[in-house]
């Protein structure tokens, strides 16, 4: 996997907090980050999915069938 250098600032205490994770577990921060991110990128598809729920129940959001969007494409199955 390719990887991309970021440049971050953090409030004080979470970079002090970052650094004792760290150490505690025997990782670098760039691995206590990484699965930090892990762990709210899943939690955000929940609520992100939750959300979408809401708005196709409220009716403000449109679902259509794969049929419909295949035809509307052109897209013979």
């Amino acid at each position: 996997m390719a990887t991309v250098k970021k440049l971050l600032s953090l409030d004080a205490s979470i970079a002090k907090e970052l650094e004792n994770v760290s150490l505690a577990l025997h990782k670098s921060q760039k691995e206590v980050v990484e699965t930090a991110l892990d762990f709210y990128f899943d939690y955000t598809d929940s609520v992100v999915a939750d959300s979408v729920i809401k708005e196709i129940e409220a009716g403000s959001m449109k679902v259509h069938s794969s049929e419909d969007v295949y035809a509307e494409l052109g897209i013979e199955i």
